[in-house]
């Protein structure tokens, strides 16, 4: 008994020793592909005729930027523009794209009726949609953030749809057997049930949202860091195109990690799965 105790004491500690080795491999991975991208970056902008600017430009143009802004805006202020019409535009996305994607999959006469509708409209791209939204709006705030709304609403609706309609027949015969009325097996089982592929939805609504208004206000704004690619591109100010591409990557990365954050509050066991 104690060489089998033994045994599986020094088995448990190599078991052990490998997960915190993996665990390390893990923290480092991310560290080696920020450094490699670094160095690529040197190395593109070092290289002869080369007109890419170098991480220097880029802080250089960042300090310049904050003393004389652009549109009377600095980059926070034309970052915070994004991200407003983002929210605005992803606040009624998920109120309506949620509510439709429940509808569409809990009821099969809704989804008879109303889901060969949405399919069509699903296939054309958001911003397939911007000519026909500045002839009828114009240029302003509101078409950019209807343009965001487009794109923002379809992830939702899609996921809610195939999370709602595929909830297992087993918890539903358990609301069955417990005489439980439709709004109960509704609220109670099925929503519940479909919390992991709707928060799927939120975090690739919230991704589309932040790609298409970058692209909205490329098309026309004052304001934006779309705007500031645009606005580079016309100068020739190659630091500000890239510094704005670095600062969408930024956000971008940032709106990932808080949608996932939100996810494992709600929905703790995705965690385990993950595990």
């Amino acid at each position: 008994m104690e060489k089998i105790k033994k045994q599986t004491n020094i088995v448990q500690s190599e078991a052990e020793k490998k997960e915190q080795i993996r665990k390390r491999i893990y923290l480092v991975l991310p560290v080696i592909s920020v450094v490699l991208l670094v160095l690529f970056w040197f190395a593109a902008s070092s290289a002869q005729n080369s007109n890419f600017p170098s991480p220097g430009a880029i802080w250089d143009r960042y300090l310049l930027l904050m003393e004389k802004p652009i549109k009377k805006l600095n980059l926070y202020q034309h970052i915070w523009a994004s991200l407003k019409r983002v929210f605005i535009a992803l606040f009624f996305a998920w109120s309506l794209g949620i509510s439709f994607g429940v509808l569409i999959g809990w009821n099969k006469k809704a989804c008879a009726l109303l889901g060969p509708i949405f399919t069509a409209f699903r296939s054309v791209p958001p911003l397939a949609w911007v000519p026909l939204v500045t002839m009828w709006f114009g240029t302003g705030e509101f078409p950019k953030v209807l343009i965001v709304f487009i794109g923002a609403l379809m992830p939702v609706v899609v996921n809610t749809q195939a999370g709602i309609a595929n909830v297992h027949k087993m918890y539903l015969d358990v609301g069955t057997i417990f005489n439980a009325d439709k709004w109960q097996m509704l609220f109670e089982i099925g929503i519940p049930s479909a919390l992991d592929a709707i928060f799927a939805g939120v975090r690739t609504s919230t991704s589309a949202g932040w790609m298409v208004v970058l692209a909205a206000e490329m098309l026309g704004g004052k304001s934006g860091i779309g705007f500031l690619i645009t606005r580079g591109m016309d100068s020739g100010d190659y630091a500000l195109c890239l510094l704005s591409m670095v600062c969408i990557g930024l956000v971008g990365a940032l709106l990932a990690i808080v949608t996932q954050f939100l996810e494992r509050m709600v929905c703790p066991w995705t965690v385990r799965k993950s595990n």
